[in-house]
């Protein structure tokens, strides 16, 4: 009997300071959960907290909103588990214990969003979509804005166009580390930015540009239509065809200047496709999992275009990008075997 009572205490604590079985973990052991994707992550703050800076790949959930409960119910399974943090911890505790009732597996944060920063991790203002390589590494896709992307992966990060004044303000300094890898599809300023070139850069930065571009200035590697080339830690980078076809629209971007990107990151194929409409090279590009194309006509593709464009290059997934006020909600009900993800990149 003693024995047995004093098993009850250490039980007791075990499932009182888990709340209803959910499980409390501290910043390492969170980052290691997220790193080894084992849950899907909420961010359970206000939207205007959430704005104003997130864990990367957070999905935002308001737990004082009289939706919360249906809002997670709609989007995840029972047998998924969910990690949840807060501002400090409390919201989430609380959530967690509402979610872990309800059926699921719960880890959350203690600490919260500012245990988290306090740690120097690392946070974001952006959505970030993450895909997962062949061996099961992540690739994670920064939707920064219209035509700028950042692709973190195997502890390196990928830019691709970054610009910091375009619709909304891009703090590079503050929101992202010295840029391993940083790729400029052609000279427009709304891609080519060489103030937020040199502030990414650093000794050890690998600047890849078409050639007007690298002519603009003054320095960086020329990469052309068709040629490839071996990036640090395997990944593959091929340049592609991106231009105008349509009559009366040559000049905005001609054949042979500008860049799309292809990179393979494992077996993970990502289709950038820069300024262009649907051209025939397009045919040639096989087995992408990732593809980012244009929809801003007339300077790019129609909807009609970028359409007929996906049907040709058949991605598992397609990210309508740098579309300005083109209207592309009908892609996903017009493109129904691949999946289509509407973001905001204006």
């Amino acid at each position: 009997m003693i024995l047995s009572f004093s098993i009850i205490p250490m039980l007791m604590s075990l499932f009182s300071c888990s709340g209803a079985n959910y499980t409390d973990m501290d910043v390492n052991e969170f980052g290691l959960l997220l790193k080894e994707d084992k849950a899907a992550l909420i961010d359970v703050r206000t939207e205007k907290e959430y704005a104003e800076g997130h864990l990367a790949g957070a999905v935002n959930v308001d737990f004082l909103s009289k939706s919360f409960m249906s809002k997670v119910e709609a989007a995840y399974p029972k047998d998924k588990p969910l990690a949840v943090y807060c501002r400090s911890g409390k919201r989430s505790s609380g959530a967690a214990k509402l979610l872990a009732g309800a059926g699921y597996t719960v880890y959350n944060l203690k600490g919260g969003y500012m245990a988290w920063t306090e740690a120097g991790k690392m946070v974001t203002k952006y959505e970030v979509e993450v895909f997962r390589t062949r061996s099961g590494s992540p690739v994670s896709i920064y939707l920064i804005k219209h035509g700028t992307l950042a692709i973190e992966y195997d502890g390196m990060f990928f830019h691709i166009d970054p610009v910091a004044e375009y619709g909304k303000h891009t703090d590079y300094g503050s929101e992202f580390p010295k840029a391993d890898v940083i790729l400029v599809t052609h000279e427009h300023p709304d891609h080519l930015d060489d103030a937020a070139l040199k502030v990414l850069e650093s000794d050890n930065t690998l600047l890849i540009l078409n050639k007007t571009s690298a002519d603009r200035i003054g320095r960086g590697e020329v990469i052309a239509n068709g040629q490839k080339r071996e990036l640090p830690n395997g990944v593959m980078l091929e340049a592609v065809p991106a231009y105008n076809t349509t009559a009366g629209r040559e000049m905005f971007h001609p054949k042979g200047n500008g860049n799309g990107y292809v990179l393979t990151m494992d077996s993970l194929r990502i289709y950038i496709a820069g300024d262009t409409e649907d051209v025939p090279e397009m045919a040639s590009l096989k087995d992408i999992d990732v593809a980012f194309l244009p929809v801003n006509q007339p300077y790019t593709m129609t909807v009609e275009q970028c359409v007929k464009a996906a049907g040709i290059i058949k991605p598992k997934v397609l990210i309508p990008y740098h579309f300005s006020k083109t209207d592309v909600s009908s892609i996903p009900q017009l493109l129904p075997d691949i999946k289509v993800l509407l973001r905001q990149m204006q």
